[in-house]
């Protein structure tokens, strides 16, 4: 093993699925080797993996791993918006830099050289949040368990209380903060292969909010308080097996989720939901490449609050084309299908940080795809997304660079024939 400086060797060695003394059939060595190549990269601890084959004798061969570990320190001025997403801020709040929030974020993805990471989050601005994290996935000395512990306290000077029947927030703003929330969570991790793991976790949130939203929406708790404390517990498996974990091309994920919140059954805040999510990913050969996601979300009893009722236009469940939509519901249904080709791929020299990296890659795809999606909601209010087939489609350009960073510049249409360009970024750090 060479190039490990802060990273522990046996961090890069439970990665890899042989060990020393192993016996492979030469003809599945290259496979066996670009499978732990893999495993390694999806660490998203290293910028390279390499593998130096010498020959011993007939039958032993000595294999060097090489690896060039990426930056894991980065105290980053903050510039964030506080809406859903960039097109949202862009042409509903007409770019308005009063609606930005800015501070540090602290952060470490490997504090120990366990692939531990700490954030320390430090934002002010139209809301305030002074939280932080600390996840270390191997705790023990078989490296199977691990633990989560996080806290925060934010403030909100805009509230979302209700959605319209045009399926758009209403927002409760003033001059003074409209929300104060504190949380407290631990969590427990197990992943004993390579492919698996187990979260269980448990949490604990007191929210405020001003008199005027429970005026407003006498369901925002499902009670007429203006303060709740919430209890919350959630078992959540994974199964990710892909070349890439932030911008996968082959392989497959799935998960499947069970949340509780609440100590009760019925009333207020509490709620049973299940979730359950798939991911295909195809390649069909000559840098072609398709890919199929799935996921299902069921929420108990029914008579819910508006604060557990987010549908689907949240995260990455929402369809292409209704980013401008938030379709609330207690059961949804989402199918995201795209078909994609690898058009340019490319590397600039950059020298300013030559112990980290010596250049920046680029490879950009050709893509384009289809969403269908349902939301089910009880009909106290009508919404005219809610309750019916929704469907959209479109094309764009993804281009990933640098530590698996992705922009997706995407032009969709939807059903309600209306039409744009959308932008989205992910990171993968």
């Amino acid at each position: 093993m060479t190039g490990t400086k802060k990273t522990k060797i046996y961090i890069v060695y439970r990665e890899i699925q042989f060990k020393k003394g192993d016996s492979l059939v030469i003809s599945s060595l290259q496979k066996e080797l670009e499978q732990a190549r893999r495993q390694v990269y999806n660490t998203t601890l290293f910028n390279e993996i390499s593998f130096d084959l010498t020959a011993l004798d007939s039958v032993n061969v000595n294999i060097n791993v090489h690896v060039t570990e990426r930056w894991y320190l980065y105290p980053v001025p903050q510039f964030q918006l506080v809406d859903r997403n960039f097109n949202e801020w862009w042409k509903t709040y007409h770019r308005s830099f009063d609606r930005v929030n800015y501070g540090i974020k602290f952060v470490h993805y490997n504090l120990s050289g366990r692939r531990d990471q700490l954030r320390i989050y430090l934002i002010n601005g139209y809301t305030r949040n002074i939280s932080f994290s600390y996840n270390n996935p191997y705790s023990n000395r078989s490296l199977t368990n691990g633990f989560v512990v996080n806290a925060g306290y934010s403030q909100n000077r805009e509230t979302p209380y209700k959605t319209d029947s045009s399926n758009k927030i209403l927002q409760y703003k003033k001059d003074d903060f409209t929300r104060n929330s504190f949380y407290a969570g631990v969590g427990f991790t197990i992943r004993k292969g390579l492919f698996k793991r187990h979260f269980f976790t448990a949490s604990f949130t007191r929210m405020t909010v001003d008199d005027s939203i429970i005026y407003y929406n006498p369901k925002y708790f499902n009670d007429p308080v203006t303060s709740k404390k919430i209890i919350e517990f959630a078992y959540l498996f994974q199964y990710a097996n892909v070349n890439n974990v932030s911008y996968a091309l082959t392989g497959k994920t799935a998960f499947l989720s069970i949340q509780k919140r609440g100590l009760g059954f019925t009333g207020g805040i509490n709620m049973l939901t299940l979730e359950a999510g798939f991911n295909r990913y195809f390649s069909l050969g000559k840098n072609w490449y398709s890919s199929i996601y799935l996921n299902g979300k069921l929420r108990l009893p029914f008579d819910q609050a508006y604060i557990n009722q987010r549908g689907l236009g949240y995260g990455e469940n929402y369809l292409r084309g209704l980013e401008y939509y938030v379709i609330d519901g207690v059961a949804t249904a989402l199918v995201k299908t795209t078909l994609k080709k690898k058009i340019i791929s490319f590397s600039i020299p950059f020298r300013l940080f030559p112990k980290v990296f010596t250049k920046i890659p680029f490879t950009f795809f050709a893509k384009t795809y289809g969403d269908v999606g349902y939301a089910y909601n009880k009909k106290t209010t009508y919404t005219y997304l809610n309750n019916r087939l929704l469907y959209s489609g479109g094309f764009g350009i993804d281009v990933l660079t640098l530590y698996d960073i992705n922009l997706r510049f995407e032009y969709s249409f939807n059903q309600l024939g209306q039409n744009g360009l959308f932008l989205h970024n992910q990171s993968g750090f």
